[in-house]
């Protein structure tokens, strides 16, 4: 089912983005009108307000065969970043490669990842985090990494955190397999603080669950399986968000997906702790009761959950306890994801339908606004990392997404290597028109 392949057309130096619905949160803009594009950046956004000008420039831009988009009834927005994305290279490129990966990436309007280090071998040594640097730049948009908090992922010791920042890590996270040591998680914390670099933790207790994947609820009980409870993901952001207050740390929790863990987020933050979390869409959209339906492509770590914790997300995202969406995409074969339900490892892609998820059952839906989702899949993951990136203001790389907000589409084909998705066959709305990364066009629907 993939069709990796960028559009990447024949760049030209200027481009003009011509009636869209200008909205980039970072601005408080939300507007009918023109962007220019001169040498890779944001050089003008033309109102609606500011007709006789526009007509000026549209003749000077026609005199000078630059590139002319409408995009008349689309929306145009910030490039999205995703802060979590598992492209499985170096070592399992028979899921994902860094190339295939990017393709999804730009599909789904994405123009900077950040990748998580539990590849083969692991990002704890400069050498690794180069290789996937180095290959990131063969690509037309942003690929940025973290590097492994603990050496070879055992939570035994740090690796040299300062040396791989200076490298060119971003963050830090060993990100499948949780901290079990708190001495070494406030050490790690401190590290990250001195090195103004955020920390994010995957946090599900092992001594809690027998499988994992599948949450200890009803579903499992009716499955015969004991699975993965709440707790075993509660009592670690508990943890947590303490040595976060403790050590002022930035830290982030990674795809939450209980009631009790958005709760003590939520309280963490009031007490002054630089707590972030990050939401996927599939734990937004579904519950455990998908996987009667879905099998091992509902399958994931931590796992879907009741609709209670569901809801409890999106109540999350409203007040902004939740201020990041990312998609976890992680994908796997075909046959691996065909084993039975307690072998079958984890995980689902996410890359290409995240944008329209957010559309379709947060906006659409009335819990967010059109801005809200914008800014929680641009401006605040660009925060979070320090990145200038989430912005249409003049100066910036020009990154954006183009998306059509009320059209419907059905998912059926990916340009990720893998198609590991439940919502195969679904009917969204929302879809990505023209991906744009440094003034190019990366992404055309016209090529999918």
């Amino acid at each position: 089912m993939a069709i990796s392949k960028f559009v990447c057309l024949e760049r030209k130096e200027d481009m003009i983005i011509k009636g869209a619905r200008i909205i980039d949160p970072a601005n408080g803009l939300d507007t009918l009108g023109d962007i220019v594009i001169r040498k890779g950046k944001i050089a003008d956004i033309d109102t609606y307000g500011e007709m006789e000008k526009k007509e000026i420039r549209k003749q000077k831009i026609t005199q000078e065969n630059e590139e002319i988009l409408d995009a008349s009834g689309w929306i145009a927005a910030p490039g999205l970043i995703d802060v979590h994305v598992h492209f499985r290279d170096p070592g399992f490129t028979y899921k994902e490669e860094i190339h295939t990966g990017a393709a999804a990436a730009a599909a789904g309007g994405f123009t900077t990842v950040i990748c998580m280090a539990n590849t083969k071998p692991i990002i704890d040594q400069i050498e690794t985090l180069q290789y996937v640097l180095e290959e990131g730049k063969k690509t037309p948009i942003w690929v940025l990494s973290c590097a492994a908090v603990s050496k070879n992922f055992k939570g035994k010791e740090l690796t040299d955190m300062a040396a791989l920042k200076a490298a060119g890590a971003v963050g830090f996270t060993d990100d499948g397999i949780p901290l079990k040591d708190g001495v070494l998680v406030k050490e790690a914390m401190q590290r990250a603080k001195e090195l103004s670099v955020p920390i994010s933790f995957h946090e599900e207790d092992p001594i809690f669950i027998k499988n994992n994947g599948i949450h200890h609820g009803i579903v499992a009980k009716q499955l015969g399986i004991y699975g993965s409870p709440a707790l075993a993901e509660n009592s670690l952001i508990a943890r947590d968000c303490m040595i976060a207050l403790d050590t002022g740390a930035s830290v982030n929790i990674q795809h939450i997906s209980s009631s009790y863990g958005v709760e003590m987020v939520r309280l963490a933050k009031k007490l002054g702790a630089d707590i972030w979390a990050e939401a996927t869409p599939h734990h937004f959209t579904l519950t455990e009761e998908a996987v009667l339906q879905y099998g091992t492509l509902a399958k994931m770590n931590p796992p879907l959950r009741t609709e209670a914790d569901r809801l409890a997300i999106i109540e999350g995202l409203q007040d902004g306890t939740i201020a990041i969406i990312a998609t976890d995409h992680a994908p796997h074969s075909k046959e691996e994801k065909a084993k039975p339900l307690t072998e079958a490892p984890s995980g689902i892609i996410g890359l290409e339908t995240s944008l329209a998820l957010g559309i379709t059952n947060l906006v659409q839906k009335g819990y967010l606004t059109m801005t809200e989702l914008i800014e929680k899949m641009s401006v605040n993951p660009a925060k979070l990392y320090h990145l200038e990136k989430g912005t249409l203001s003049i100066g910036a790389d020009a990154d954006l997404v183009l998306f059509a907000p009320e059209e419907e589409w059905e998912v059926s084909k990916f340009a990720s290597k893998s198609c590991n998705s439940p919502f195969i066959g679904w009917k969204l709305t929302g879809k990505v028109k023209r991906t744009i990364c440094k003034g190019t066009i990366v992404y055309s629907d016209k090529e999918s």
